[in-house]
Order: C-alpha cells, then structure tokens, then sequence
C-alpha cells in the first residue's frame, strides 16, 4: 500500500465535485449578505432547492466512503465493522431521520458556510429562534477517526444547543486520504479564526466563543488551540495571528485522544491499523508533535501554555475505542502545567453513549446539563429559562437504542 503516492490522486477525484459547490456556495454567501450585512435568520428556503442540496451533500458523502474504502481495502475486519455500521444506523434510523429533516430544512440552520478555499472547509451554523440580544456561540469539530467526520454529525448536538438560546458552528475538516493531520489541524484553526472574526454578522457574541471537540474531533480542536497558543507566544513562529486563545473561554473535550504514542498500538487492536494511522499522523516521528499531552510538558513552550484557556473533559468509563485514561492523564498533565482543567466521568457510558444514544433518548442528559450551566453561568436570567425548559423529546425507542448499544462498531 503507497500510503503517501494516492493523497494526491484521491484529492484531484475529489476536485471536481468540489471546485462546483465552492462556486456555489459562495454565491450563496455573497446573496445572504447583498442587503443588510447580515444573514437574515427567516429568510424563505424554497423546498427544491433544499432538496438538492441534500442530494448534493449525500453524494458528497457516499463519494468519500467509497473512495476510503478502496484505500482501505476489504479486509475481514473492516468488512465486519462495515456491516455493524450499517446495521447500527438502521437501529438508530427514526433519529436519524428527524435530524436529518431539521438539518435540511429548518430556517434556523445555515449550511456549508465556506470559510477557506480548500475542499472541505464549510461550517454550519445553528441559531436560536430568538434573536433578540448576542448569543454565546460553540465551536463544534466532530470525531469520525480522522477519517469519516463530516460537519453534520453536530446537528443533532447543534439542534439542542440552539434550544438553549447558544449558536453552535460545526466546522467541517479534510478527512484522510484527502488531508492528513497538519491539514486538519489547519482547516480546524481556520474555521475557529472565521467564526471568531464573523460570527457577530449571525447574531453571536464574539466576547463568549466557547470550543468542543469530539473523539478525533477533540484532539484536532485541542492540536489547533496549543499550536494557536504557541504562535502567540514569544516562543512561537510568528506568524500572522487571525484568531486568539484568549477569545476561547473554555474548551470542551468529549472521548478524545490526547497521547497519540499511548493509543497507537490500541488503534491497531480495533482496526485502525498501525500503517494507515501513522499515514494520517504523518509517520511516527510526527506522533509527538501531535500529542497535545506531551507537547504541554516541554519546558520551552511555558509561556504559551499559560495563556491556554479552562479544560473541561468528559469520558465514559466504558469507552473503548479511546479508553478514559487518555483523558485522565491529559487533565493531569494540565494541571501539572498549571492550566485550569477539570475531568467528569461518566460511570458505564461507552464512546457513543454520550454523544449519540443519550441525546437520542431525551430527558435530562448530565453532560448537556453541564455544558450549558458552564456556558451560561453569570447569565441569571439564562439560567432561570434552563430551569424552566421542557424535558427532550425522545427521538428513538428505548429497546432500538440498547439493540444500537449492543451492535455498535465503535
């Protein structure tokens, strides 16, 4: 397998579809903002053309499978994983498909936002249907293992936040082959300066930008916010700064990998082979300089890591495609550099139980409430309405959701 020599030639099929949407959305873009500066949260969306675009992006997505699993090949264990996937989807599927119909046609949602010139780099926005007064805002990067995360695996995490009256922006990445991890550190870190930079136009207060990051999604976010704190700092490469760690209050880490060197060979066991991950993470020798665990500890970037804003992780005890102690240790190496962090365990929850089956089941969900009371502390009034707030609704039965549980490839 030439890990290195496909890069190029996957990208180039990927180009054309690409180049397309690009034109697309940008004059979409410049139409939102041609009367008044900003987009207008009630604008009309006919229905064709929001059916096409869900056309356009599930093309999107079936071509990227596709096109990894040629590059992967059809070994025993991926074919298996494969069929769990698939059945695991149709369990969930009456979710599935109530966030899908709010994804594609709400009027509280903006899609595929581009906010670099690279294939991939579109975000979403989901905003409050109340509009009345700046809105805190949550920058979102979704996991998928460094190579099937896509911008709409947020909306069911967009969709409930914006309940709460917070604008969440779900940053799409290049995924592997067509990126590997500098390029996703990169789209992560350009989408957070657009959001940091724009987001006022939408409604959003640039003073309360809070970042979240999920599974590979969590380690990207955090790769991007040391890098940022780095370039910032007097030991950094000075660089332009379009975006500061100072205008991140708090950073979010939900079962991510903090410590590549420790997860390498717990990759390989679950199927993530040894080759193709160290294809992602550019060879071993890179493995270090991606580990946000590891590089907090040299002596050099002191000054840097000082300016890192609070560190909030949550893991479950049960998660076992990246085990609790990645999150453990990270908090732990933190704290021993001196940055603000704190870990929340969740006692028998696996790795999609608090991102997926928890937010599908409805009711009070502790990671949520969580979340929201840090976002919205100091914010009396913001609170009093949490208070008030109706239950979630359920969106799949309990019996699919444990049958989901028991299947689960990840």
């Amino acid at each position: 397998m030439n890990d290195v020599d496909t890069k190029p030639l996957l990208s180039s099929k990927l180009s054309n579809y690409t180049d397309a949407a690009n034109s697309h959305q940008r004059r979409r873009r410049a139409s939102a903002n041609a009367s008044s500066g900003r987009p207008s949260p009630g604008r009309a969306q006919s229905f064709s053309r929001d059916l096409g675009h869900a056309a356009a992006e599930t093309y999107l997505v079936t071509r990227l499978t596709f096109t990894l699993l040629r590059y992967l090949g059809v070994g025993y264990r991926w074919m298996t994983r494969l069929a769990a996937l698939g059945c695991y989807a149709l369990l969930l599927m009456p979710g599935f498909l109530q966030v899908a119909y709010y994804y594609f046609f709400s009027s509280q949602v903006r899609r595929s936002i581009v906010y670099g010139e690279q294939p991939r780099n579109r975000l979403d926005l989901y905003l409050p249907a109340n509009s009345d007064e700046p809105k805190p805002v949550v920058i979102f990067v979704t996991g998928g293992a460094w190579i099937i995360g896509y911008k709409a695996w947020g909306s069911l995490l967009g969709q409930q936040l914006a309940e709460r009256d917070i604008i969440v922006a779900c940053i799409d990445y290049r995924n592997f082959p067509q990126g590997t991890i500098s390029d996703m550190v990169k789209d992560a870190s350009q989408g957070i300066s657009f959001i940091c930079n724009h987001i006022a136009e939408w409604g959003g207060d640039p003073n309360r930008i809070y970042l979240m990051g999920q599974s590979a999604g969590a380690h990207i976010s955090a790769c991007a916010l040391l890098e940022q704190a780095i370039n910032e700092s007097e030991y950094g490469k000075r660089e332009s700064i379009s975006w500061s760690v100072s205008q991140i209050k708090t950073y979010f880490g939900l079962s991510g990998g903090y410590n590549l060197l420790n997860l390498v060979d717990h990759f390989h066991n679950r199927g993530l082979y040894r080759s193709i991950f160290l294809s992602i993470m550019e060879g071993e020798q890179s493995l270090r300089e991606f580990s946000p665990e590891l590089k907090i500890q040299d002596s050099s970037i002191r000054d840097a890591v000082s300016h890192l804003p609070h560190f909030i992780l949550f893991h479950g005890t049960s998660d076992y495609s990246i085990p609790a102690d990645a999150s453990i240790t990270f908090v732990d190496a933190l704290q021993r550099a001196g940055v603000q962090a704190k870990l929340v365990l969740f006692e028998g929850k696996t790795h999609t139980d608090l991102f997926l089956h928890d937010p599908l089941r409805g009711g009070k969900d502790e990671l949520f409430d969580q979340v929201v009371a840090v976002i919205h502390a100091g914010d009396k009034e913001a609170l009093s309405k949490d208070a008030m707030a109706p239950p979630r609704r359920r969106l799949v039965p309990e019996f699919l959701l444990q049958l989901a549980r028991k299947i689960s490839p990840f």
